[in-house]
């Protein structure tokens, strides 16, 4: 039993590792207007929610993808200390080029989750989920 033990918490911790060890470098911006979406027109979905840059978009098949998205420091010197965690966001929009500034584009309220808003722009990593 207690090898049984043993080996689910070993199980786990590998598991831990490589879920950290897959996050993907990118950075984050935040927008305000949620409807219409490239992905669901006039369907509100929530406000834990993102637009995806052309690096993600997959020609529509990023829509619906969620993504845990953590903050990882600051891109200005604006705000230096502008992490506060993590958030898990769906994708509903498409963020595209050549204005898109950022490889996820977070709903205002999703950023506040995990950075202070007045940076505007944010690295974090993400992986999907």
């Amino acid at each position: 039993m207690a090898i049984k033990i043993h080996a689910l918490v070993f199980l786990g911790l590998v598991v831990s590792l490589i879920s950290v060890a897959s996050a993907i470098p990118g950075t984050a911006t935040y927008y305000t207007v949620y409807v219409p979406s490239a992905c669901y027109g006039y369907q509100d979905q929530g406000v834990m929610i993102g637009a995806a840059s052309d690096a993600l978009w997959e020609n529509g098949a990023a829509c619906g993808r969620m993504y845990k998205v953590r903050c990882t420091g600051p891109t200005n010197q604006g705000v230096p200390e502008p992490c506060r965690g993590e958030v898990t966001v769906k994708i509903v929009d498409r963020c595209p080029s050549p204005g898109c500034q950022s490889t996820i584009d977070l709903s205002q309220e999703a950023f506040s989750m995990i950075a202070d808003p007045a940076a505007g722009k944010i690295n974090m990593e993400y992986n999907q989920v």
